[in-house]
């Protein structure tokens, strides 16, 4: 710099002149060096760390390429040179350091920020992700981090120490409590969700309170975003899963059995003794045979032994065409294809109510995916009701508009039958 300077003045140039003149070509020559600087870094450096990292095969290197670490990193070189040039011009020489150094601080953040948001998708890419996610740690790092730089800024623009700021924090610890309530917050129940494995990526989670009810997408430190089965999108603060209650589907998920629950309705003057036409039809049902014929020589043989008068079908014991329908139901089920034979499956009577006698069918179904599941419960009640009056029973209704219109012809067909016949 000291040569362009002489340089001018041996052309015998006024002193004036030749001290703008300096400054200009001064600042060309940092601009083009920065601009070489930064060509060589970008084109011919970055290029070559992608050019490795791509042939090396490692299945992290694209991550963090696709990050731009490297590029994001470059940017402080130009912001260097600046900085050791800074000399050049003593009257500015302690803003332009200042300036330098802030902009290499911001330049820092953003790489260091860059990087652990390549970190956490590298760990995305483990199982172990799905049962320990680190999403929210990184992003309270990143605060902390961010937090740091700023008191790094504001310090070296003043030219005081971070210590000082730093110290007045405690005064404004108050303040910061009310600005980042949510976040301190999240990081706790994070803590908690992660530390008691209560939530994972993946899992069908249900939360009335809140009209979630579908898949975790994404735990962050704030939020849990749930994609609801109508494909819209439900985020719940990550504290309130931990204040208040939601269901979890992941053990059933995890059994390979999804429960079927449901009851039909037996309307109760329909339930009677078993005629013997009754008998003689249920044993020519495949999945009653054995059991009619068992059940029968029980009977007989109970009766019997007791001296029991069966002219009275009050007497003794005795087939009942609900007895009978339940142990259909419950011998259908076993040899249903689409049922779990390796867990619970009964069908129970509940108890009576206005809307009759509850016959519950109570089992798990071999898939636990959704459509599967429903066609697989609509199989079966479907035959159900369909096989319901064979038994001589009648599956609960209230009465329609139809049925009262029915009862209305037949009122007025026998009242017009009546007058003719007078």
């Amino acid at each position: 710099m000291q040569f362009i300077n002489n340089l001018l003045l041996d052309m015998e140039l006024d002193p004036r002149l030749v001290e703008y003149l300096s400054i200009i070509i001064k600042i060309l020559l940092i601009g083009l060096i920065c601009f070489a600087a930064n060509f060589i870094t970008k084109k011919i450096v970055i290029r070559i760390i992608t050019r490795i990292v791509t042939n090396s095969k490692v299945e992290w290197g694209k991550i963090i390429l696709d990050r731009q670490v490297f590029r994001k990193l470059s940017h402080i070189v130009p912001a260097i040179i600046i900085y050791s040039f800074s000399s050049t011009f003593p009257t500015y020489q302690s803003t332009i350091e200042k300036l330098a150094i802030t902009y290499i601080i911001i330049v820092a953040l953003v790489f260091i920020q860059s990087l652990l948001n390549a970190f956490n998708d590298i760990y995305q890419t483990f199982d172990i992700s799905k049962v320990k996610p680190i999403k929210g740690y990184v992003q309270v790092v990143n605060i902390i981090i961010m937090t740091l730089g700023f008191i790094l800024v504001i310090s070296n623009l003043i030219g005081e120490s971070p210590l000082i700021l730093l110290s007045g924090i405690g005064a404004l610890s108050a303040v910061f409590m009310l600005v980042f309530k949510d976040s301190l917050l999240g990081l706790v129940a994070g803590i908690q969700l992660t530390a008691n494995d209560m939530v994972r990526v993946g899992d069908w989670i249900e939360m009335p309170k809140f009209g979630a009810n579908g898949d975790v997408i994404d735990i962050s430190l704030n939020t849990v975003k749930v994609q609801n089965f109508d494909k819209t999108i439900t985020m719940l603060p990550s504290y309130a899963l931990i204040s208040d209650s939601f269901i979890n589907w992941r053990g059933m998920q995890s059994s390979g059995g999804r429960r079927i629950k449901r009851s039909l309705y037996i309307d109760t003057s329909s339930i009677t003794f078993c005629t013997e036409e009754m008998i003689e039809k249920f044993i020519k049902v495949h999945y009653l045979s054995d059991y009619i014929i068992q059940k029968e020589r029980e009977i007989t043989e109970y009766n019997a032994k007791n001296g029991i008068d069966r002219n009275n079908p009050v007497n003794g014991r005795a087939l009942t065409n609900i007895g009978v329908f339940r142990a259909y139901i419950s011998n259908y089920l076993k040899n249903h294809e689409g049922i779990n034979q390796n867990m619970t499956a009964m069908v129970r009577q509940l108890a009576h109510s206005e809307y009759g006698l509850p016959l519950e069918i109570y089992a798990f179904t071999n898939s636990v995916q959704w459509a599967v599941y429903e066609t697989v419960q609509s199989d079966i009640f479907d035959h159900l009701f369909a096989v319901a009056p064979e038994f001589g029973l009648r599956v609960f209704q209230n009465p329609s508009g139809a049925d009262l219109r029915n009862m209305v012809e037949e009122s007025s067909s026998k009242a017009l039958s009546g007058e003719r016949s007078y």
